[in-house]
């Protein structure tokens, strides 16, 4: 059932009410801690297989083993990649027995613990059941409220309330009582009316046009190159860097053609060379290119190159305007999280020896972190742009901090080109689309083989180009200046949520040692 809830998608959505409800009762079935210690396990192990089966073909394609080793590194691994079923089990099963009163001990203390693992443990992808509630235009929006892990909970509960609804069903008709058999029921209806109705009020709130605003139009260029060095190793580094920048600029003035654009956008490390540091004069050449469309277009682009200083690379976005008086202005913004492993080897990795096996290692560094660009667009406007680039766009973190320093329009940058497995495509781009629904503002999404998107305050998917095409997607957002608890607080529920549990496990222990005086 959970396998199929990760389409995001009705019908399939269901399944994330009820899909964990027999585990729950199998856990509470557990006599031992070590019995819950393995319902856990049994789980994350399940999960990753069916909704994570794409993982075996990762490591498979990464490391060079044969795809049995692969499944049997997958089962090994599992309890890391999703450990939060096992912390859930284990404070349930703890819990159980120290009553406090009304309060369900044992379900809250397992719900918060699961929240707060995941929020502790940084996982590959973030990822979180709450996600898959992208598919549900009403309940996603309560996401500016408690972020992803808020919609979570939501399930969490959920499933809880049905468990006991369904136990209450079948007691004996002495100790069945009113309270007993409508509780449960209430509990489950606000559960669900209450973000539903937010969801509509906020669905209405930024879905109302905004007559005095006026949009602001961009040009994405999504080429559909990937895979640069295969590409060069075939043809050469010049002919592939030719071919790349003639393409992107060919598309760019076809699409300033047909529409009056403010802003074109080419995605990340669209430009695979250092720009503005040219290793030779063929390298300048290409810059000069770059800059040649900006000056006689009149159209500020922003793409995706490496930047180089004192040696060190940087993964990074070129900010290129154009001057009255001819000129060029550039800024840059670097790549706040590399992507682990892939872009950024850990220090204890980066070791000669271990490079020679593993030759995949990054070298990349991290930028100063998250920044709002002022812009000034071809009819003369100024925006603040908060440019993301792949992996940035993620975690809560990163749009949350750049927003709060004025941003309007969420402007994301990546190459999912290189990890094309099963529905990961699409989930990535639901994951940056939470970012709008946190924040509350537009997002521009370019990519290099897609899916480049259009993306509104409401998470809405407003227009996009799959995967594998190529051209240019012209879209429309409304600059955003709204305030939600996400950006107030951060990502809160997080750290409050394994606060809660903490302290329930504390007050569960408590009452069992008071039962036993």
């Amino acid at each position: 059932m959970l396998a199929l809830f990760t389409l995001a998608e009705w019908p399939w959505l269901i399944f994330g009410f009820i899909g964990l409800t027999p585990w729950l009762a199998a856990i509470d079935r557990t006599k031992t801690i070590g019995g819950a210690f393995l319902a856990g396990l049994l789980m994350s192990l399940s999960y990753v297989l069916t909704a994570g089966y794409w993982v075996p073909d990762v490591i498979q394609s990464f490391s060079g083993v044969s795809w049995g080793v692969s499944l049997l590194v997958t089962i090994l691994i599992s309890p890391l990649i999703q450990p939060q079923f096992i912390a859930l089990a284990l404070a349930r099963r703890f819990a159980r027995g120290g009553s406090i009163r009304f309060i369900p001990a044992a379900p809250l203390a397992g719900a918060f613990a699961y929240i707060g693992v995941e929020w502790a443990i940084p996982k590959f992808f973030s990822d979180t059941l709450g996600h898959m509630l992208f598919g549900s235009v009403l309940l996603r929006q309560a996401a500016d409220v408690a972020g992803i892990l808020g919609l979570t909970f939501l399930l969490l509960l959920v499933n809880d309330c049905i468990l006991v609804i369904i136990r209450n069903i079948f007691l004996p008709k002495e100790v069945k009582t009113a309270r007993k058999v409508f509780a449960p029921a209430v509990c489950l209806i606000l559960l669900l009316l209450v973000p539903f109705g937010y969801g509509m009020v906020r669905l209405h709130q930024f879905t109302t046009a905004d007559a005095e605003t006026k949009p602001v139009t961009a040009g994405l260029v999504q080429a559909g190159f990937s895979h640069f060095n295969y590409i060069a190793a075939d043809f050469g580094e010049y002919l592939t860097v030719r071919t790349i920048l003639d393409t992107h600029v060919a598309l760019s003035r076809g699409a300033l053609k047909d529409r009056d654009l403010d802003l074109l956008v080419w995605p990340e490390t669209v430009y695979p060379l250092p720009f503005k540091t040219p290793p030779c004069e063929v390298s300048a050449a290409f810059d000069s290119r770059i800059e040649e469309l900006v000056t006689r277009t009149g159209v500020p682009l922003v793409f995706g190159a490496y930047d180089i200083e004192d040696g060190i690379w940087f993964n990074a976005a070129f900010f290129l305007e154009p001057l009255s008086d001819g000129g060029i202005s550039i800024n840059t913004y670097r790549k706040t999280r590399p992507f682990p492993f892939i872009e950024q080897a850990p220090a204890i990795l980066d070791h000669e020896i271990i490079r020679r096996h593993i030759p995949w290692l990054g070298t990349f560094m991290p930028g100063p972190g998250p920044r709002a660009y002022t812009l000034t667009l071809a009819d003369g406007r100024s925006l603040r742009v908060v440019p993301m680039i792949c992996y940035d766009a993620l975690t809560s973190a990163h749009a949350i901090a750049a927003v709060r320093k004025g941003g309007e329009v969420l402007l994301t940058l990546s190459n999912d080109s290189w990890f094309e497995y099963g529905n990961t495509p699409r989930h990535i781009l639901t994951l940056s689309a939470f970012r709008s629904i946190e924040t509350r503002r537009p997002q521009l999404r370019a990519t290099v083989t897609g899916i480049s998107a259009v993306i509104t305050p409401t998470g809405e998917i407003i227009d996009s180009i799959g995967l594998q095409e190529h051209g240019v997607l012209v879209g429309s957002v409304i600059p955003g200046s709204s305030t939600t608890l996400m950006l107030l607080l951060g990502d809160w529920f997080g750290p409050t949520a394994l606060a809660a549990a903490a302290l329930l496990l504390g007050l569960s222990m408590a009452a069992r040692h008071s039962k036993r005086k």
